[in-house]
């Protein structure tokens, strides 16, 4: 700065006066500029120390915290690595009881629930103890299933791990109520997705089809498969706990089980049952076999759209409609007709007309010609096919390739040509120029030659259902075929019949309707099937020696069939052949085809039972008493069941049928392996990583496409896996859903939070077990009976809970109401017995007085071993743990007629004289009381702060009762104190206050606890609204219009409101006025 130098100070003292000689005034500004500078230049400097030392502060401090959260990161590791590896030392202890040894549930409860160690060795247990065996006392009532028997080289589903939670929870039940239960276990040989499996497998391995194999080597390939992957389905079995008496097991194809299809065979075709006809069936090109109506699945095509079939390159196109003309044979004209399929006019044997339409009245009767095949074809009137309104009117008939123009060929004696090979290749009957190419490539070339010799007429969108084999994906071809069938008419009538009397009951009960639907409208079952693997049909083709130009070929156009004979035998089939073509030399041939798989399955109930032969068992245990099933199958498999039993045995093989739902995923959709959504139920009990779930999509018969849709849909699904939940939690979820209707949509989560509810079960008994003490001795049902009135309160309240949900259980589970069990074994549990009952507890059992102390351990006891009791069929290995664990039931053990095991202990059963109105109402007045003290709690943020509770009683009765459960109350509530006051002026200023009723207030003192300038502003806004609905309602109710027109419920309704809002509002201003 000009004029402001400054020199060093000199030795003798004196210093430059740098403003000397400057005007006083600005030398002043100038010195005060300079100081200004000066000062914000230390002031920089001392804010720039101040923010390195907080900053240092804060590196420190950050650094001090990353210490801190190692070492917490360290602590809960090696917390999670000490508790992991004593479940591990658990898990390994429980795995390596030896097989069919009881495990050891000595030393002290582990600290949480595992399902892998719980679930470790008790099935092994109760199997090689016989417990899943019928009880040998002839003298109880028994109650029989048997399984729905899955393919043998299949895997369970989730949709299988429902029917086998509620079969097992049924007969569990049933075997805890004294029944002498049989679950009959066994799997099913399931002919056409097995031999398809092993094709492909034979293929994949050595390039061979099953016919360079030969019939005996490819079945023997069959048997071997069977052997090495059969024991997949049982071993899931286990692993769900399904309690099915394996000494008992049967496959289908079994000796026993093979003799018995025989045997139904030839005894229904000697009744007029089972006959040969050459009908329509549901034909396979790429399997080259008939299939069930329940193998054909159905896709809606909405218009002209691209369909990709297995054998083509290109899409076929279906959803079109074309027209074509066929000209008279006179040369006067045309008919013009419409099909979705022009390959068929090949076959076309007439042409319908409605009889009533004018246009072609005068041409009944009159011929066209076959525009390829030169045929002569009919004009037909038929008033039950033709829609006179449809298109032109005329309708083409191709009877061996429709079902509806079949039944018109019927009608009308038309001729039956069937234009199609095995392998779905044109033959050369009629088909000219297009003889041996393929149905879809003759769609192409068949217009493209109408085009050219001028009859076609155009191609439209047209709406359609396409069947495809649920097999093989290929579109299912209608095809005349002779075949076995088995007539079902009077059969099915029966089966209405006894529906309808209920000697058959059907539940849920909606479902009769689809059963009488298909009953009523049953069409004959086509029982043959073109396949290896299965039951060959015992019937024989009498070839004529020297006569083979005229004897036909069996299972083609030219088989005769009046030279079939049935037998039991070859040697049965040659006698009858002998007698009924006597002094005719002849050679038989056994029918190449194998029987429907679900002829088999329909023979279950009784030849797993040893039918034919009189045996023990289907003596004692035929018929049963509940086929439980899915609603899918009514008709497939349960209505052939009532059928063939009644047709063989002329009984009912059941008497209840109960139908579940369908499982979904989440999302409500349908499980399909190419959605990523099928769920295999060890998966949900064992758990599983997401790259695992990818790997199962590997090896099947998915294509690289479907694989990464499939692996999409689990990334979203399962974005971690699954949890491992224990086969007790999936059980209980899948068993709870049943409330849903015909679809379950099924949450994992769900049966994740089920995982955790067993830990809560888990926490329960620990409680007990560190309560009760080594020296407790539980007293016998007599001796509790006999002090059970003079019960602290709480004991009382919670036998009384016991009792009716022991009650409802029973009730639910007699009318199959699974839901409503779930929905009160768990509400006991968890909103009863744990959240309740064990809180009330705990202070008695640390207090002083030794009477409620022993009262409130033998009602604990009670508690917990009935609980375990009733819910053990629902949730079998935890109740099992649990109940061995509990004191006193080593005696179980001994052979002294007590049971050894929870799974045949009694079930329990409703006690009258614990169950008590009075005591769960003032229970029920009590609890609500507690839970507004605690929403009152939340609303001002209180935790573990104890403050003193006042409550304003005006029912003489009431307050009465508070001032018996006031321990009970501080207790639930978190509360230093509890007093019932009969008015507002007892209560001290500063509470909290909430309205239960017109006759109760809760007061929360919050002095020392709360800040109460605030507490005043929110009662003052709770005020203003109370007084505001009070205003509007009253203002609603003075109106003339109310007065006059609303109802007198609806009125009295309101003026019970006014009365409370008045109430809570009068109530608001007392205690706004005591803060």
């Amino acid at each position: 700065m000009p004029g402001a130098v400054t020199f060093p100070a000199n030795p003798d003292g004196w210093t430059f006066d740098a403003y000397a000689g400057m005007d006083p005034a600005k030398a002043e500004k100038m010195k005060a500029k300079k100081a200004e500078k000066e000062a914000k230049l230390a002031k920089a400097a001392a804010k720039a120390e101040a923010k390195k030392a907080q900053q240092a502060e804060l590196e420190k401090a950050k650094a001090a915290n990353e210490v801190k959260k190692a070492k917490l990161k360290a602590e809960k590791e090696a917390k999670a690595a000490a508790e992991a590896a004593e479940v591990q030392a658990w898990v390994d202890q429980a795995k390596a009881t030896p097989v069919g040894s009881k495990k050891s549930v000595a030393g002290a409860l582990p600290k949480g629930y595992s399902p892998m160690a719980v679930e470790a060795a008790w099935y092994e247990w109760w199997e090689a103890a016989g417990f899943f065996k019928p009880d040998e006392d002839t003298s109880k009532e028994p109650f029989v299933m048997v399984i729905p028997p899955p393919n043998v080289t299949g895997t369970l589903h989730i949709g299988h791990a429902l029917t086998n939670s509620i079969q097992d929870t049924v007969i569990r039940w049933r075997r805890m109520m004294g029944y002498r239960t049989l679950w009959l276990p066994g799997t099913d040989h399931a002919g056409i997705a097995t031999q398809t499996v092993v094709e492909k497998k034979v293929a994949r391995e050595t390039g061979k089809t099953r016919h360079d194999l030969g019939r005996e080597d490819f079945l023997e390939e069959v048997w071997k498969y069977v052997d090495d992957y059969g024991h997949r389905i049982t071993n899931q079995l286990r692993r769900l706990g399904s309690s099915v008496d394996w000494s008992r097991q049967v496959f289908t194809m079994d000796e026993t089980r093979s003799s018995a299809v025989n045997e139904a065979f030839v005894r229904m075709h000697e009744k007029g049952l089972i006959y040969r006809d050459n009908r329509l069936v549901n034909w396979c090109c790429k399997l080259k076999t008939a299939v069930s109506d329940i193998e054909v699945d159905y896709i809606d095509i909405p218009k002209r759209t691209g369909v990709n079939v297995p054998g083509y390159d290109e899409p076929v196109e279906f959803g079109a409609i074309t027209s074509f003309a066929y000209p008279y044979e006179d040369g006067s004209g045309e008919i013009v007709v419409a099909t979705t399929r022009p390959e068929t006019m090949l076959g076309d044997t007439a042409v319908a007309v409605h009889p009533d339409d004018d246009r072609y009245k005068s041409v009944v009767g009159k011929f066209l010609v076959h525009p390829i095949n030169g045929r002569k074809i009919p004009i037909i009137a038929d008033a039950e096919l033709v829609d006179m309104d449809f298109g032109t009117g005329a309708v083409k008939i191709t009877p061996a390739h429709d079902p509806n123009d079949f039944a018109t060929g019927k009608r009308h004696n038309l001729e039956f040509i069937n234009i199609l090979d095995d392998d779905g290749c044109l033959n050369s009957n009629g088909t000219g120029q297009f003889a041996g190419q393929r149905r879809f490539e003759a769609r192409i070339t068949v217009v493209e030659h109408l085009k050219e010799i001028g009859l076609f007429r155009g191609v439209e969108d047209n709406p359609m259902r396409l069947g495809l084999c649920s097999r093989s994906k290929d579109v299912i071809e209608p095809v005349l075929k002779p075949q076995w069938w088995v007539a079902c008419g009077d059969m099915a009538a029966d089966g209405c019949e006894l529906v309808r009397s209920k000697e058959l009951e059907i539940i849920p009960e909606e479902y009769e309707a689809t059963w009488f639907r298909w009953m009523e409208n049953i069409r004959d079952w086509c029982v043959s099937r073109q396949l290896w693997w299965g039951h060959r049909i015992p019937a024989f083709y009498v070839a004529f020696d020297g006569e083979e130009a005229t004897n036909g070929s069996p299972g083609a156009p030219s088989e005769n069939m009046d030279n079939w004979v049935v037998g039991r035998t070859r040697e049965d089939a040659q006698k009858l052949a002998e007698e009924k073509f006597p002094g005719r030399a002849f050679t038989l041939i056994q029918d190449e085809d194998v029987l429907d798989t679900w002829f088999s399955s329909g023979l279950f109930p009784f030849s797993t039972m040893g039918w034919p032969e009189a045996t023990p068992d289907l003596e004692s245990f035929f018929p049963g008493q509940l086929l439980e099933t899915g609603h899918d199958i009514l008709f497939f498999w349960v209505a052939r069941m009532v059928m063939m039993s009644r047709a063989l045995t002329g009984e009912v093989p059941f008497k209840q049928v109960y139908l579940h739902a369908m499982v979904r995923d989440a999302h409500g959709r349908k499980m399909s392996k190419s959605l990523g959504n099928v769920i295999d139920p060890t998966n949900v009990i064992e758990g599983i990583t997401l790259e695992k779930l990818h790997q199962s999509l590997m090896g099947g018969n998915l294509d690289p496409n479907e694989v990464e849709k499939a692996k999409a849909g689990q990334k979203i699904d399962f974005p971690d896996g699954i949890e491992e939940c224990g086969a007790d939690a999936l059980r209980f979820a899948l068993v709870s859903y049943t409330a849903q209707g015909r679809d379950i949509n099924l949450d994992i989560k769900r049966v994740v939070s089920y995982r955790h509810w067993c830990n809560k079960l888990w926490n329960a008994i620990r409680f007990a077990m560190m309560n009760l003490g080594d020296d407790f001795e539980p007293k016998s049902a007599a001796d509790f009976a006999a002090v059970a009135e003079g019960l602290p309160f709480a004991c009382r309240w919670i036998l009384s809970r016991l009792s009716a949900a022991t009650r409802k259980i029973s009730d639910a589970m007699f009318a199959y109401d699974f839901s409503s069990a779930t929905s009160a074994i768990y509400g006991f549990w968890q909103y009863e017995l744990c959240d309740v009952f064990i809180e009330l507890a705990k202070p008695l059992l640390c207090g002083q007085d030794e009477g409620a102390k022993e009262s409130t351990k033998q009602t604990l006891f009670v508690c917990l071993e009935n609980g375990l009791r009733l819910l053990h069929p629902f949730m079998p290995f935890v109740t099992e743990e649990l109940w061995q664990r509990l004191p006193g039931q080593a005696k179980n053990m001994d052979q002294d007629g007590h049971p050894r095991s929870i799974m045949i202990a009694k079930y329990p059963t409703h006690v009258e004289a614990w169950e008590s109105s009075e005591i769960d109402g003032s229970m029920s007045y009590m609890m609500s009381i507690v839970n507004k003290t605690r929403s009152l709690r939340s609303d001002y943020g209180l935790s573990r702060e104890k403050a003193e509770l006042f409550i304003t009683a005006s029912d003489p009765a009431n307050l009465k009762l508070l001032e018996s459960v006031y321990h009970e109350i501080a207790t639930l509530t978190t509360s230093s104190s509890v007093k019932a006051v009969s008015s507002p002026d007892q209560v001290p200023k500063g509470c909290g206050v909430v309205v239960l009723d017109d006759t109760t207030t809760i007061h929360l003192s919050l002095i020392g606890v709360l800040d109460v300038p605030k507490e005043i502003i929110k009662l003052e806004k709770n005020l203003e609204n109370g007084k505001q609905r009070l205003s509007q309602l009253e203002t609603k109710m003075s109106t003339d219009v109310y007065v006059q027109k609303t109802p007198a419920d609806i009125q009295a309704f309101d003026a019970d409101r006014v009365t409370k809002l008045r109430a809570e509002v009068e109530s608001l201003e007392h205690h706004i006025a005591d803060f």
